[in-house]
């Protein structure tokens, strides 16, 4: 044989098992990955924010997986999910038409795409609130987004949020419907949120058949414009917002390094700075709105510093407004503490001095410190948010067991009208 031809048979030889190596795995072949959406199942009815989840593996091993993609109603546009093994896409419909839109799904290990799984759900927007009660509340809590197990918060901030959330729906007369939850990233995680994945927040049984959705920048905004346009048109709306989440800041700086700072908090995917927050409010009217703003260094989103001194000027947030009651659960220029079990610490006492009605009569005191009342004439059985406020105060800076956490210094901006003597402020009722 020809030695041109033997040299070539060996290079062939020896170079298709290197390139078969390259593109084909273990065994030689490149299998294509497997992908599965386990939520929403086929046929369901969906409202509000969709959190489409599923699995996908590949069995050429799962380290091999390169990306997860949705396709929503055949757009023609692929988008990129978030994880691999343990997928999730959160698909905002609130401006949808209701009728059905199909969902498809694939995985890809750079080389190859898998099979597409697909779906067919109904979008049913309601047009109008099938309730009496004009009443909406969202909670967002981002805890668990850093690498390192010493700055997460656990699951506390959630379990907070569905307390208070129980007791609007059961006490406050708040549909169902009207009530918004967003948590980290939509997954819980096991062994208190330090763990890995486990499901998402809406494949989770849950009591009350409320929204549930990431703490994404996206998922807030769009949630602000859905409560916006629907409590506008009641003039007897009420609205609350509650955030938790770390805040930014230097503990060992002088003042926390906020002086001439706005304060911050952060989200799943990125940062909120007060006045942005401020922006995104803008379009609710509602004159009975509470927001509350749990973390360090968050006075500058009640427009406070510390001891109920304004903010200067140019780094308002624009947050208050007439008919709203702000509060931060530290000042601008102090930390602020959480159990990962059962939330910030601030807001665990607030939500106490309401559900129990301890806080009743509670009124400002100097500098806003809280101080309690014996006089019948500012107790009437019923606890106003600002009451709950004072009494938080009064509990941080006189109970022994709290001691080591007096220096937070909640701040509060009341623009709630009617503000005089015996008022009792704004009520959840």
């Amino acid at each position: 044989m020809d030695k041109k031809i033997i040299a070539l048979i060996l290079v062939i030889s020896i170079v298709i098992p290197l390139f078969s190596g390259c593109l084909g795995g273990k065994g030689g072949v490149n299998d294509s990955p497997i992908v599965e959406i386990t939520y929403p199942y086929d046929g369901k009815i969906v409202s509000s924010i969709v959190m489409i989840s599923g699995t996908a593996s590949d069995p050429d091993g799962d380290d091999t997986l390169d990306c997860v993609e949705v396709m929503i109603d055949d757009s023609g546009e692929w988008l990129s999910a978030e994880g691999t093994t343990k997928w999730s896409f959160d698909w905002n419909v609130y401006d949808l038409e209701s009728g059905l839109y199909n969902i498809k799904v694939r995985a890809s290990d750079s080389f190859l795409y898998s099979e597409i799984d697909e779906i067919t759900v109904r979008v049913d927007n309601p047009e109008s609130v099938e309730s009496d009660s004009h009443k909406w509340a969202l909670f967002v809590a981002c805890a668990n987004f850093p690498e390192d197990n010493e700055s997460k918060l656990g699951n506390g901030g959630l379990n907070l949020a569905e307390e208070m959330t129980k007791y609007l729906v059961e006490r406050c007369d708040y549909p169902t419907s009207n009530i918004i939850v967003l948590f980290d990233d939509g997954w819980i995680r096991s062994d208190n949120g330090f763990g890995e994945r486990v499901q998402t927040l809406q494949e989770r049984h849950h009591e009350y058949d409320i929204t549930y959705g990431g703490a994404s920048k996206h998922n807030l905004v769009s949630a602000v414009d859905y409560i916006a346009k629907a409590s506008n048109e009641f003039d007897d709306s009420e609205v609350f917002i509650w955030l938790f989440s770390h805040g930014a800041g230097e503990e060992n700086e002088r003042a926390g390094g906020k002086i001439l700072e706005t304060s911050k908090i952060f989200l799943w995917n990125s940062e909120l700075v007060d006045n942005e927050l401020g922006d995104i409010l803008y379009g609710i009217k509602s004159k009975e709105t509470c927001v509350i703003i749990d973390a360090c260094y968050s006075g500058g989103f009640a427009d406070k510093t510390i001891y109920n001194l304004p903010t200067l000027f140019l780094l308002r947030s624009t947050i208050p407004k007439p008919g709203r009651v702000v509060i931060s659960g530290a000042s601008k220029y102090r930390v602020g503490y959480t159990s990962t079990t059962n939330g910030p610490l601030f807001s665990m006492i607030w939500f106490e001095g309401i559900k129990t009605g301890v806080a009743d009569g509670f009124r400002p005191g100097i500098f806003d410190m809280g101080r309690p009342t014996k006089l019948k004439m500012f107790k009437d059985g019923k606890v106003s948010v600002e009451e709950a406020f004072y009494y938080a105060r009064y509990v941080l800076e006189n109970v022994e067991s709290f001691k080591d956490y007096n220096r937070m210094e909640p701040q509060i901006n009341d623009r709630y009208p009617g503000r005089i003597l015996n008022s009792k402020g704004l009520i959840f009722g």
